[in-house]
């Protein structure tokens, strides 16, 4: 296994029910590093990190967690590796106020943030923290989103397209979050359809296709390659 990589995924498959999804995913996440999974709608990005958890019907492969095989793990012992998991849809209580959702989540470490750390993090809801999650808006409920998995002390995080449909002044914010989480040293799996947002963050990004890599992209190489990029993804 390559030194200090976080997670190490070769010849991933996965399935829902009868529908084969991925196809032999391989790619590798480092220590420290912020990777993005870019691609066309329904290449298999999402399906990617829920494999890595565990959460399709079926999977085979080898996902490592820090060098431990994680593939015939159930969900809730992979999560307690040290995973962060940051769903499309966000998983908001909305009859609880924000600060009550920020304390829902089990402990897996002992870095996790606190509430008031949380909040410093995105002014936005500290100014909200007794409304319910249901009066959020949809910028707010995804800060609270991963707000929420940054209080367990996961320090490998799974987020899962973070800034679709959101005002370009909450994308900014998210994007400053993710740059700061960067360098206080964690480590980023991020799917993200909008690669303008993303090419600033990663330090590599892979392009998947029809359930497998189709390109592997270091952040050096983007603008030389810009072509091969968009014509991977369309735009």
């Amino acid at each position: 296994m390559p030194e200090s990589a976080a997670l190490e995924i070769s010849g991933l498959e996965a399935w829902y029910g009868e529908s084969h999804v991925l196809h032999g995913i391989d790619l590798t996440v480092r220590e420290g590093e912020c990777v993005t999974l870019l691609g066309r709608n329904g290449a298999g990005r999402s399906t990617t990190l829920k494999a890595i958890l565990g959460l399709t019907d079926r999977r085979a492969g080898s996902v490592r967690v820090r060098g431990q095989e994680t593939i015939r793990l159930s969900t809730h012992r992979i999560a307690r590796l040290g995973l962060g998991y940051c769903p499309e849809e966000r998983g908001i209580y909305r009859s609880l106020t924000t600060q009550e959702n920020l304390t829902l989540l089990p402990r897996l470490g002992p870095d996790g943030m606190s509430v008031a750390e949380v909040l410093a993090m995105f002014p936005n809801l500290a100014e909200r923290a007794d409304s319910g999650g249901g009066r959020l808006s949809g910028g707010e409920q995804q800060m609270l989103a991963l707000g929420r998995i940054l209080t367990t002390g996961a320090r490998i995080l799974l987020l899962d397209e973070i800034t679709e449909g959101l005002a370009p002044v909450i994308v900014e914010a998210l994007g400053r979050a993710v740059a700061l989480l960067k360098s206080r040293g964690f480590t980023i799996v991020l799917v993200e359809q909008n690669f303008h947002f993303a090419r600033h963050l990663a330090d590599r990004h892979y392009v998947i296709e029809h359930g497998r890599v189709a390109a592997e992209i270091p952040a050096g190489e983007v603008a030389a390659r810009e072509a091969e990029v968009g014509r991977l993804l369309g735009v």
